[in-house]
């Protein structure tokens, strides 16, 4: 399993880098921006022909955050592959440019996302 880690946008799916994809995993917050970027993602990844496509709920704050994420995810057929809290440890080790997983291991955020990628492994 490789895993690539791409900046935001839509780039990297529009000049169809990503064609030989397997998985695509895309990240999004429960906020309308994110999810409206999320979906033109969905969009080109389909078009490419990624068949398996999922996206984890970064950020979430709350059951509604949560449930809007769900939702968005339902109306496009994508699974959603992990939920991640908003975890100030994570914005403390960015003020300090440390890594969350360095400075706070047992930060409740490091705890889903060694889950989500349990998961991953699990499934590959």
């Amino acid at each position: 399993m490789t895993v690539v880690d791409l900046e935001a946008g839509l780039e990297h799916l529009s000049r169809g880098t990503a064609r030989h994809v397997d998985t695509l995993l895309l990240v999004a917050e429960p906020y309308f921006k994110s999810l409206e970027a999320a979906q033109r993602s969905f969009t080109l990844a389909k078009d490419l022909g990624i068949g398996r496509i999922s996206m984890v709920a970064n950020k979430i704050r709350s059951s509604r955050d949560e449930a809007t994420v769900r939702e968005f995810a339902g109306r496009h057929e994508v699974t959603v592959a992990g939920i991640v809290p908003f975890d100030p440890a994570v914005v403390e080790a960015d003020e300090q440019g440390a890594a969350v997983i360095d400075q706070r291991p047992e930060a409740t955020s490091v705890a889903a996302i060694r889950r989500l990628a349990d998961r991953l492994l699990t499934a590959a």
